[in-house]
């Protein structure tokens, strides 16, 4: 069939040609090749890529009939197809449609013993019994409405009222009963009953004003001489009722039943629109999810591969650690080995003369203030080689720790997505129950009872999930308080064994550089004055970077600053992200620094402006210098890993040079 479909939809039609190329698929599905009945159940043959396959008669004709009258989305193609299905269903499966609820009750067959369709009656339909009065009657139970529905209940009137007509001798009873066909049988029944037993009107009238009245009861359907007659009667018909035909109220009715099957099929043909747009959307919204759920998947095997290249990159760097900290201990052990056998050999030469001896001297003293020295390096070596070993541990642990954080992190971001999709895949369910089911449907509304049960267990998953991001977030902070102070002791630590001669070091954040000064002054005074106003000129302007009522800078929501976002920013919830101010830089067109740009020239006023940019990234309310842990090999902030990899293989040699 898939086959067959897609063939036909390599040429396509025009919308003239729909219903003489519908005769093709309709040949095919009456041949065979098109199969709609599979096992007992209906299918759609042209549909066979949607989720729904099974359904009832009345949906496949509705989904046929939608189809081939869609709108401009759909393919001549497909309308012409579901149009020759429609026929199909028509001509071919009638037998499999579901029976048709049953109609509301046809007005009852008349004929000329009842009525005639053209007769004139009192609608709603009503009955009148003329009961005369005799002496032994009681007056005030003959007018009691009550008595007479309980004597007329057999007839099931709605409404009963007595009057006194003739002056007081005779009583006139009006039945009024149901608007509908029911009501107009039983008013002919009570007509037939008092015909059948003599007691009609046409007897009534022969009888009345005369000597031989009979004292029993007369009654008759209300019609239009009735309704016009003068007295209590028909003052009543007239203000209650109006004449109609049979005629006239059967084609009334037959109208509004016409008018309520065609608001029905309006209904039917809007409800399975909506139901096919529903089943689009729910299917576009599965594909879109599993293709998130693809790259979800992808990208977690390439972090779990770089993950792992990590870890092994960190062992191979502590083996390497290691493995030069024993080959310095090895070399340091063999040195002093051979100084000890120096200071046997020149102990053996004190026999010599005053002059050699005095020469041996010196040499042993030189000799034990370098072994002092080297034993002090060797203590200064031990207590590094310690020192790094800590650090190495604590970066590792801190390592380990940072990255279960984030494995926590991306379960908990991928368990908070599924529970969202899992709530829209639940919603788009119930949204579909809605359509399909019936208000009166007991078993529909036991389902989407369970439905939004599982929606609110799901929400309040989503919610603890949320509490546990929380908690987990504080934990990462705390891990960035312990870093900082990590930074700090080995700020505490380094301070004045490492400067800018090295790599890695301590620099004073916010302080000024001297060297360009001191090159702008030896352009405009002698060698000996221009150190001194150099000096002075730096230190003026080093106070002036104190002076936190100075403020050169301005606010800019562009360039890269504004843009730059890290890692820990954008794991923050939407309401702190919010609160990040828009970078602050140096303003150039601050009076100020004008001033020292046109006095001291471009060189001078960069520095000073370094300077501010560091002040104010590092401590901008205090306005002083701070240390840093600083990369002078790149000019940039040095990472904890760098420091330690730092102190680890060069430090050593640093010593050695003071030493």
């Amino acid at each position: 069939v898939k086959m067959a479909v897609s063939s036909d939809e390599e040429s396509e039609i025009s919308e003239s040609e729909i219903d003489d190329y519908s005769e093709t698929p309709y040949l095919l599905l009456q041949n065979g090749k098109f199969k709609v009945k599979v096992n007992g159940t209906l299918r759609c043959p042209f549909c066979s890529n949607k989720k729904k396959q099974d359904y009832k008669y009345k949906e496949l004709m509705a989904h046929a009939s939608g189809v081939s009258k869609g709108s401009a989305s759909r393919s001549a193609k497909q309308k012409a197809n579901h149009l020759a299905l429609a026929r199909y269903l028509q001509n071919e499966l009638a037998g499999d449609a579901e029976p048709l609820p049953r109609p509301p009750p046809a007005p009852p067959q008349l004929n000329e013993s009842e009525a005639k369709p053209g007769e004139v009656y009192v609608w709603p339909w009503m009955g009148i019994i003329i009961t005369p009065l005799n002496e032994t009657d009681d007056k005030e139970a003959l007018l009691d409405s009550a008595c007479w529905l309980k004597e007329l209940s057999r007839f099931k009137p709605v409404e009963v009222h007595a009057f006194w007509v003739e002056q007081g001798l005779t009583v006139g009873v009006v039945a009024k009963f149901n608007s509908d066909w029911s009501g107009f049988a039983s008013a002919t029944e009570l007509e037939k009953e008092f015909e059948s037993i003599g007691c009609s009107k046409n007897e009534w009238m022969e009888k009345r004003g005369g000597d031989s009245v009979s004292k029993k009861a007369y009654g008759w359907c209300a019609r239009a001489e009735d309704y016009h007659s003068e007295g209590p009667i028909g003052e009543y018909l007239s203000k209650e009722g109006k004449l109609r035909t049979v005629s006239d109220i059967s084609q009334e009715k037959a109208q509004d039943r016409n008018s309520v099957l065609e608001q029905l099929s309006d209904i039917i043909a809007m409800t399975n629109e909506d139901l096919n747009k529903v089943q689009y959307s729910y299917n576009k919204t599965a594909m879109s999810l599993k293709r998130v759920l693809d790259e979800k998947k992808t990208l977690h095997e390439a972090y779990a591969n770089e993950t792992k290249k990590m870890q092994q990159m960190s062992i191979l760097s502590i083996q390497k650690i290691l493995n030069d900290k024993e080959r310095l201990s090895n070399e340091l052990e063999k040195k002093m080995q051979k100084l000890s056998e120096w200071s046997k050999a020149l102990d053996k030469k004190e026999a010599l003369t005053e002059l050699e001896r005095q020469k041996l001297d010196e040499e042993k003293k030189k000799n034990d203030a370098m072994n002092i020295s080297l034993q002090l390096a060797s203590h200064e070596q031990k207590k590094a080689d310690e020192s790094v070993l800590r650090l190495v541990e604590e970066h590792k642990r801190q390592k380990e720790e940072a990255l279960s954080k984030i494995l926590q992190l991306e379960t908990q971001l991928d368990t908070k997505q599924t529970l969202e999709m899992e709530i829209q895949e639940l919603k788009g369910k119930l949204q579909v129950m809605k359509h399909l089911g019936d208000d009166d449907d007991e078993a529909v509304k036991q389902k989407m009872k369970e439905m939004n049960d599982e929606l609110e267990d799901k929400k309040s998953e989503l919610e603890g999930l949320e509490q546990m991001n929380s908690a987990l977030m504080t934990k990462e902070r705390q891990s960035n308080d312990e870093i900082q102070a990590a930074r700090k002791k080995l700020i505490a630590g380094l301070t004045g064994l490492l400067g800018a001669e090295t790599d890695i070091g301590v620099k004073r954040m916010g302080e000024l550089d001297e060297k360009p000064f001191l090159n702008v002054c030896k352009k405009r005074f002698s060698e000996d004055e221009a150190t001194v106003e150099a000096a002075t000129l730096c230190s003026t302007w080093q106070e002036n970077l104190k002076d936190s009522s100075w403020q050169p800078f301005k606010r800019e929501g562009t360039g890269d600053k504004a843009k730059a976002c890290s890692l820990s920013h954008c794991l923050l919830p939407l309401s702190e992200l919010n609160m990040l101010e828009k970078p602050e830089v140096v303003d150039e067109d601050d009076e100020q620094l004008k001033k020292l740009k046109g006095e001291w020239g471009e060189e001078v006023h960069n520095a000073v402006k370094t300077a501010l940019e560091e002040m104010n990234e590092y401590n901008a309310s205090g306005r002083y210098t701070t240390s840093e842990l600083w990369n002078f090999k790149v000019g940039r902030k040095a990472t904890l890993k760098e420091v330690i990899n730092f102190i680890s293989n060069d430090i050593k040699t640093v010593k050695r040079k003071r030493t």
